[in-house]
């Protein structure tokens, strides 16, 4: 009985076929939440697949549903002793629409397909890769040990990519359920394939719809063009006015006032960098001054991810009537985001711009949030994985992407450790998505580390 033989049995189960078979099933199950029709697999993979995993962990389960919600939410409970530290782990079961034509030749977005050192199919990377490995390490350990050491609490929702309704107010009306002393679980990516990686919380996402309706219907451009404002060109100045030409955010209320010191230290130590297959990083790109780990991890940024006026497949000689666009504002921590719309109204104002209407593009968002990389948890669980890697562990501040991380650091006051098992080329929400099987071994090895110290002496403080 050593930690030893439980990392070497978490790396036999992947030697073995054991992870890939098990994945494989779970890819299989279309489980798109944006997909009204997939209700039925999004219920099933929860029956068939995650209750089952837990049930042999030992752990209680019991099925919660929400009317805001289109899928169900599992939660798994096993206790050991009231005197011991209780652990949170979370994981997705849904994900993003197939986009099955996209695919490369003999890939299928519900086919796991090992090829190139990497499994295929939709959800390998996010996230039923993920929660496979800590239901597997998990197992490891339970196998060896005989227990825990540990008391455990699962929680898996079925609707994470599509704004996790309904997750909020589950965890508020059962916060006796997932009371814990930290959450520690996985998803996103590692900052390189072959860094071990923590991040500590997640930036917010705030999508926002711009648009200008001038007048009813269009009006041909050769009699009207010069006499009749142009929607299209004057949202186009709008939203230059909000970015720079390189991308520095000039709406001071969406910027933080200072990175904070323990911040710094940690980014120090992160090389962000493109991989093979990746797109060439802009380095002039986002707020001067900053390094590249800052502009992602600790700084803001403002994308426009979509916008249309007239007829964009089939132009007409007309001044269009009407001109939108979806932005979206990738905040850190310190942003308040109920400031977000009003800072935006009274720029646009200032600079000429009443015409521009505005209104928050959904009501589910994810907020944004940052354990302080001087936590305890932090220090202990780097220095787990490092004991068991032979690596240096780094340590993000938060993803540069978004989670529903504030309704556990927040809404239940967790410290927040996230250890992600992907990288950042794996085309997550985009066909082609997968998971090296490089990544996958180490995951289950430094994760049976992690769940062997938790049921040591040394973890922190309760």
């Amino acid at each position: 009985m050593s930690r030893d033989a439980a990392i070497a049995r978490a790396a036999d189960y992947f030697d073995a076929g054991g992870f890939k078979s098990d994945l494989a099933r779970r890819v299989a199950i279309p489980t798109e939440s944006q997909n009204p029709d997939r209700a039925a697999e999004l219920a099933r993979y929860v029956d068939a697949e995650m209750k089952p995993a837990l049930e042999a962990l030992g752990c209680t389960c019991r099925v919660l549903r929400h009317p805001k919600a289109r899928g169900p939410f599992l939660v798994g409970e096993r206790r050991e002793g009231d005197d011991l530290p209780t652990v949170f782990v979370y994981g997705h079961g849904d994900v993003i629409r197939g986009l099955d034509a996209g695919w490369k030749p003999g890939l299928s977005p519900w086919q796991l397909v090992e090829t190139d050192g990497r499994y295929y199919g939709r959800g390998t990377a996010d996230n039923k890769g993920q929660h496979t490995i800590n239901i597997a390490a998990l197992a490891a350990v339970l196998a060896v040990r005989g227990r825990f050491g540990f008391n455990l609490k699962w929680l898996i929702e079925m609707g994470e990519e599509t704004g996790s309704a309904g997750l909020r107010e589950i965890c508020a009306e059962h916060r006796d359920l997932f009371t814990a002393d930290v959450l520690i679980a996985s998803d996103g990516p590692r900052l390189a394939i072959d860094r071990p990686t923590i991040y500590l919380g997640s930036r917010g996402a705030f999508p926002i719809d711009l648009w200008i309706d001038a007048r009813e219907g269009g009006h041909h451009s050769g009699n009207w063009g010069g006499l009749l404002s142009s929607p299209a060109i004057q949202l186009s100045h709008a939203l230059a006015s909000i970015v720079g030409p390189t991308g520095q955010v000039r709406i001071p209320e969406w910027v933080p006032t200072e990175i904070p010191a323990s911040v710094r230290r940690a980014l120090a130590d992160c090389e962000v960098r493109a991989g093979a297959g990746d797109p060439v990083i802009d380095p002039n790109w986002g707020e001067p001054g900053l390094t590249l780990a800052e502009k992602v991890y600790a700084w803001c940024c403002f994308e426009i991810l979509a916008m249309t006026a007239g007829n964009p497949e089939n132009p007409v000689n007309a001044v269009p009537p009407r001109a939108w666009a979806r932005g979206q504002l990738r905040f850190v921590a310190g942003i308040d985001p109920n400031a977000i719309l009003p800072a935006l109204r009274r720029h646009l104002d200032r600079h000429g711009f009443p015409m521009v209407q505005i209104a928050q593009g959904r009501d589910e968002i994810f907020r944004a949030t940052r354990l302080d990389p001087d936590h305890p948890w932090v220090k202990w669980t780097a220095a787990s994985i490092a004991r068991t890697t032979n690596k240096s562990t780094a340590i993000l501040p938060n993803a540069g992407g978004s989670l529903p991380n504030d309704i556990f650091a927040e809404g239940l006051g967790l410290p927040t450790v996230w250890v992600p098992h992907s990288y950042l080329g794996c085309s997550q929400h985009a066909p082609n998505e997968h998971l090296p099987l490089v990544i996958a071994r180490e995951g289950l090895r430094m994760m049976a580390g992690v769940y062997w110290d938790l049921g040591e002496a040394g973890t922190p403080p309760r």
